[in-house]
């Protein structure tokens, strides 16, 4: 959507999330932020603010179904929902040895069921209104599962299959549903990855790749180019010959 004047951001306490908060602000256009780190999003939306958007912020957790429901009606509310960006997310993988059922299980609560949270609630709001853009955070990460971030890889997987079969499902209601996959990102989250990260970039520049393929209405924005065309070969090529191509390499941090 070109000149969105209603951006709804989870996850906008940091990294991408918060990125993208600051290049979609500008006076004219409301930002509703949401983030676990309640002084992290607050600092995310002065900064927002500054640049002359407004902004509103509800601290909390994708999890919360009832929670990220209510949220979402509020802010529709307030106006007109043009764009949603479900990028809340977490990664882990088997650093420590093993991925234990826990860590599995606060993977996909997050990454999935967290995104599903999000997204739902959106969808009447905007097929009621006749338009509309939900963009879905995956990864890269979708399209193989890679030893050493056996769930992390799953539940973007989930995701990035979910995202294309709305963009089939709401097109007829004018509502536009892009799926975002990045690779690595210098956030945080990939500060503690024990391992190579090929073509890393940084948030900012996601940020502006993933501004302009949703203002191009891009059914999939996958980036680096680069990395994109490895893993799709990666797909392709026998699961043993991978495999044994990665063994040794060392897995996600067990932390997310």
């Amino acid at each position: 959507m070109l000149n969105p004047r209603h951006i709804l951001i989870t996850g906008a306490s940091g990294g991408i999330g918060a990125a993208l908060a600051e290049i979609y602000a500008a006076p004219g256009v409301r930002l509703s932020l949401h983030g676990r780190d309640e002084s992290r999003l607050a600092r995310v939306a002065e900064a927002a603010a500054c640049k002359g958007a407004e902004v509103s912020t509800h601290s909390g957790d994708v999890t919360d179904q009832a929670g990220m429901a209510a949220w979402i009606a509020d802010c529709a509310r307030m106006a007109p929902l043009d764009v949603l960006i479900a990028n809340a997310g977490i990664s882990a993988g088997t650093g420590a040895g093993h991925e234990t059922a826990e860590q599995s299980k606060a993977i996909f609560a997050v990454n999935l069921h967290g995104v599903i949270n999000t997204v739902q609630p959106a969808i009447p709001i905007m097929t009621a209104q006749g338009r509309g853009q939900i963009a879905l955070m995956s990864s890269l990460a979708s399209f193989r599962g890679f030893a050493g971030a056996p769930s992390y890889c799953a539940s973007k997987a989930a995701v990035r299959i979910y995202g294309e079969a709305l963009r089939g499902e709401l097109a007829v209601f004018g509502v536009a549903v892009n799926v975002v996959c990045p690779g690595f990102i210098r956030t945080p989250m990939t500060d503690c990855n024990p391992f190579p990260m090929p073509f890393i970039m940084s948030a900012e520049r996601a940020a502006r790749i993933i501004k302009r393929g949703l203002a191009r209405d891009r059914a999939r924005i996958a980036f680096p180019s680069a990395a994109y065309w490895l893993v799709r070969l990666a797909a392709l090529l026998p699961q043993d010959l991978v495999n044994r191509r990665m063994a040794g390499v060392p897995g996600k941090s067990p932390k997310s």
